[in-house]
């Protein structure tokens, strides 16, 4: 593959067969294939580690993109994937249904009680999963003859992923999207409404447009890829006062946040925050395999119910429900009621809190915060990121850094010596004989 291959050890002697046939046929995500370092070859993941194939072990620090909660080929989650392999791996879910997705609908709606959450719809991918709720709440209000709230009121620092839909309801000045802003349709975009000032302008905002906008979207307590910036329970209580008042529904973006990242099994529940429709994924189903949801409360289902065929949600993903995904997440959540993970995620906090707060002693260094199982180091500015991608590397770690923050969102089994190295290797890699 072209780019400067000095910096990994990937010379050609030590790649896989399939690694130099296969390399020059592949595009990676987010990446400028020009000019980027080559990716690793990997041959096997267990626990939180990354096996690379000249034999070298990286710790792993952010989980897949924060999705392999239990640690990478856990036996429980395996072992129902083949249990499910064997009897039925996939069927269409358009006038068919399988035990696999229907239980698994059934425990989601019970995981959100006393919510009214209670109406899920299967799809493979959070970026879809946000799709079919922006579609739910536009269709929501024309299924009840309102035909102008068709906007959709959205954060400044917001990702909601990568689809048309969802790249509308991002950050509309992020870098990431800039290349779509004359496809992307137009929504609403202002500040969270985390102090006086950011309230004042969106409660004027919501007095403007309020009688187009038929949603309010956000991540709550933390907004992941478009900065790991953090708010408070507060922000989330004005929201739902908000939609309230203005009779608008409240998504909640849990692609992230949801299955114990923030500390809690899902961030609205610390919030004491009911939304109106929430979406899930990532670690839904461990890491192992894609799937997401859209869980709507009954009053947004209820729109939909009706003699009139052109009320139903026309949305079907063609992998929407697999069995195999299905039976991932079953184990997932098995593992989430029989193992103390939400103990070991309120560990993993107090050892971040403690092992980073050296780092706000070393120059460049913004800020340093922490909540759950989410570390997060903020420099004034990156001048390199593959450079510094690939000191991480060196140190025997796999960290990511994007834009000027560098962060970890270890698997929540991670043992606490490997916690250790990953924090040691940010003191070490950000320290200014080695920053770039």
């Amino acid at each position: 593959m072209s780019g400067n291959t000095s910096k990994n050890d990937n010379s050609p002697s030590r790649l896989p067969v399939w690694y130099a046939a296969g390399a020059d046929h592949i595009w990676l995500p987010y990446t400028q294939m020009k000019t980027a370092d080559p990716p690793l070859p990997v041959v096997a993941t267990r626990g939180s580690r990354i096996v690379v194939a000249d034999g070298r072990e990286l710790i792993d620090g952010i989980a897949s993109w924060w999705t392999a909660c239990h640690g990478y080929n856990h036996p429980h989650i395996r072992a129902a994937v083949e249990r499910q392999l064997e009897r039925l791996p996939h069927v269409m879910f358009g006038g068919l249904v399988h035990e696999a997705a229907l239980t698994l609908a059934q425990r989601l709606a019970a995981l959100v009680a006393p919510a009214d959450l209670d109406r899920v719809f299967f799809s493979e991918s959070g970026s879809v999963a946000v799709e079919v709720a922006l579609k739910m709440a536009v269709q929501y209000w024309r299924n009840r003859s309102v035909r102008d709230r068709t906007r959709i009121l959205a954060f400044s620092g917001a990702y909601h992923g990568d689809t048309t839909g969802a790249m509308a309801v991002s950050d509309p000045q992020s870098t990431m999207h800039a290349a779509f802003r004359g496809l992307l349709p137009q929504q609403i975009t202002v500040d969270l409404p985390i102090d006086e000032a950011s309230t004042k302008a969106f409660e004027a905002v919501l007095a403007e447009h309020g009688d187009e906008i038929a949603a309010i979207i956000v991540e709550p307590l933390v907004q992941g890829a478009g900065g790991m910036r953090f708010h408070d329970a507060q922000v989330l209580q004005t929201l739902r006062i908000a939609a309230d008042r203005y009779d608008l529904l409240l998504i909640f973006d849990e692609i992230f946040t949801g299955f114990g990242r923030t500390g809690s099994l899902f961030a609205f529940q610390a919030a004491n925050v009911v939304p109106d429709i929430v979406t899930i994924g990532k670690a839904l189903t461990g890491g192992t395999l894609p799937l997401a949801a859209t869980i709507a409360r009954r009053k947004v289902f209820e729109a939909f119910w009706s003699d009139d065929p052109g009320h139903a949600l026309m949305h079907g993903p063609t992998f929407m429900a697999n069995a195999l995904a299905c039976a991932a997440a079953h184990a997932s959540l098995d593992l989430f009621e029989r193992e103390p993970r939400l103990d070991q995620v309120a560990n993993i906090a107090r050892i971040l809190t403690h092992r980073l707060q050296v780092c706000r002693k070393i120059p460049g260094v913004r800020d340093v915060r922490i909540l759950g199982a989410i570390g997060v180091v903020e420099l004034d500015q990156i001048e390199d990121l593959n450079a510094l991608r690939q000191r991480f590397i060196a140190e025997g770690v796999f960290i990511r850094p994007f834009d000027s923050v560098v962060y970890l969102t270890p698997v929540f089994t991670i043992a606490e010596d490997e916690l250790a190295k990953l924090t040691d290797a940010i003191t070490i890699v950000l320290r200014p004989s080695a920053r770039v």
